[in-house]
């Protein structure tokens, strides 16, 4: 067995499995699919990459050529400024940014009213909370939409507004549960001893719960900027001023626009670097771990 592999405890195969050699041919068929996975799913990526850069007359060229013969980076600042898309970038970046604080805020609140708090029927809303991620996302669409229509007890008309959307990101139920579940790994130990310092609810959540719960807020974090960033249909349904388009809805505009397929690409290009330098930022955090077990001692 492969040095390397020695010292192997995590995944489906370990290093005591590796011993043998059926489970050693099982593991290199799934390290080779797994490749051949990774490679389609880059493909699109790096077609949309190398496209981007190309002249309109080698984009359209039959057959299609994969590393271009033409690389002209000038086409980024030209169509950045061609399509004014730092209006676009603002939006969404204003959109992502509501979307991320709604996410944690609201969902964390309610996550730690069910691990800890725990009021009178507890058991019943957490059971509603659960089904909620059964039902299609189609069912709530128009009594949705009717409501920011006309927001209830105020009235108030909330479309032409980013409200909505940071509105749906709090109040999220697989966010819930995720800090739910996190929230319920940390020792009461902590909770209690808090209490006896006079810290209230809200102090105990915000200095302790959330500092311990720190790679789940990164994953909350990670999801919500790629789903605000790419979200398409409440923006579509809510938002008529073009003004405030968020990225997705400026491509969709392009794409019926008829603009040159290049500009398309290189728009396209534009709009997926954001998300990929903030996951290649915030992933480690996925991986990382809060030990607060033991972390008070006597």
């Amino acid at each position: 067995m492969n040095k390397r592999f020695a010292n192997k405890d995590t995944g489906l195969i370990v290093a005591t499995d590796l011993k043998t050699a059926k489970a050693r041919t099982a593991y290199w068929i799934m390290f080779a699919f797994l490749i051949i996975a990774s490679v389609v799913c880059l493909f699109p990526v790096v077609w949309v990459f190398m496209s981007a850069f190309k002249d309109l007359d080698e984009f359209l060229s039959v057959p299609p050529t994969i590393i271009p013969k033409t690389f002209n980076i000038k086409k980024l600042p030209e169509v950045w400024k061609l399509l004014n898309f730092q209006r676009y970038y603002l939006n969404s970046i204003w959109l992502v940014i509501g979307d991320c604080v709604c996410a944690v805020l609201f969902n964390g609140m309610f996550g730690y009213v069910l691990s800890r708090l725990k009021p009178k029927g507890v058991n019943l809303v957490f059971t509603a909370v659960f089904w909620t991620m059964l039902m299609p996302s189609t069912t709530n669409m128009i009594p949705l939409f009717m409501t920011f229509v006309n927001f209830p007890v105020i009235h108030l008309n909330l479309t032409d507004t980013y409200l909505p959307m940071w509105l749906i990101a709090g109040a999220n139920a697989y966010f819930t549960l995720l800090f739910r579940s996190a929230f319920n790994n940390i020792s009461m130990t902590y909770v209690e001893a808090a209490r006896m310092d006079g810290c209230t609810n809200a102090g105990i959540f915000f200095k302790i719960m959330v500092p311990l719960c720190m790679p789940t807020v990164f994953v909350v974090l990670i999801f919500s900027v790629q789903q605000a960033w790419g979200a398409f249909l409440w923006p579509y349904l809510v938002l008529k001023d073009t003004d405030m388009f968020p990225i997705s809805l400026k491509l969709f505009e392009l794409k019926n626009s008829g603009v040159a397929s290049d500009i398309y690409f290189v728009a396209i290009l534009l709009a997926i670097i954001p998300p990929a330098i903030l996951y290649c930022f915030f992933s480690k955090y996925i991986m990382g771990g809060a030990n607060v077990s033991g972390g008070i001692k006597g």
